[in-house]
């Protein structure tokens, strides 16, 4: 029997004429179809998606929530946190009864009192003659208190109330190296703590030179676009 001859014929022959013959190829699979089908899902989502950002662009929907989003509570009156009230020489009152002041009065308008927490015996009178030659009123001149004596580990610890904060920061020019702190006090009044490693005041240029520095605002970056 030959290979051409289907079984069941038998014997019988048949001859295949012609010059095509039909081709035989895989069924198509399911996997196939679905894959497909995914595909142009994911095609069709990622079309709608690009028409929304489009939309918001062109709408300026964008824009809108970036401003919301980058807006931040009013700043203090001073534009920068006052430091917590301490007990100090001149403390006295309530802090919720002082105004709080920061700007640079003239050297008469200060009142100081002139503090000696170091070993040294006359210290806070020099001080405070040399300080009383650039203008300032003295108050009173003695030496620091317990709370203070022999714990100005620097060169002078600066203090005041919300009241004096303009005062303290033109006396801190005064010396290098100087430290503030706040009480409860609400008068403008300034003490003048004299600590361990303090030698004289800066020299009058070298303390303008100094004010000038601790009063000139610190540059702020600029935020990169679309961020806060």
């Amino acid at each position: 029997m030959s290979m051409l001859t289907p079984q069941g014929l038998k014997g019988k022959q048949y001859r295949i004429t012609g010059n095509s013959y039909p081709r035989l190829g895989r069924p198509p699979r399911r996997s196939r179809k679905i894959l497909a089908l995914i595909g142009s899902l994911l095609a069709l989502a990622l079309i709608g998606l690009g028409g929304v950002q489009l939309v918001d662009i062109f709408t300026g929907k964008g824009r809108h929530s970036s401003a919301q989003a980058c807006a931040t509570p009013a700043a203090t009156t001073s534009g920068k946190p006052l430091a917590a009230p301490a007990s100090g020489p001149g403390a006295s009152g309530s802090p919720a009864a002082a105004a709080t002041s920061t700007a640079i009065p003239q050297p008469q308008a200060v009142t100081v009192n002139v503090y000696n927490a170091t070993g040294k015996a006359g210290l806070a009178a020099r001080t405070a003659d040399e300080l009383k030659k650039r203008g300032f009123t003295i108050g009173k001149v003695g030496n620091a208190p317990a709370a203070l004596d022999k714990k100005v580990p620097g060169t002078v610890q600066v203090v005041s109330g919300p009241a004096g904060l303009g005062a303290a920061t033109l006396l801190g020019s005064q010396v290098a190296g100087s430290a503030g702190s706040a009480d409860a006090r609400t008068d403008a009044s300034v003490d003048f703590v004299l600590g361990d490693t303090f030698a004289a005041l800066l020299d009058p240029t070298q303390a303008a030179s100094a004010l000038e520095i601790a009063t000139k605002p610190s540059p702020s970056a600029s935020p990169a676009p679309g961020s806060c």
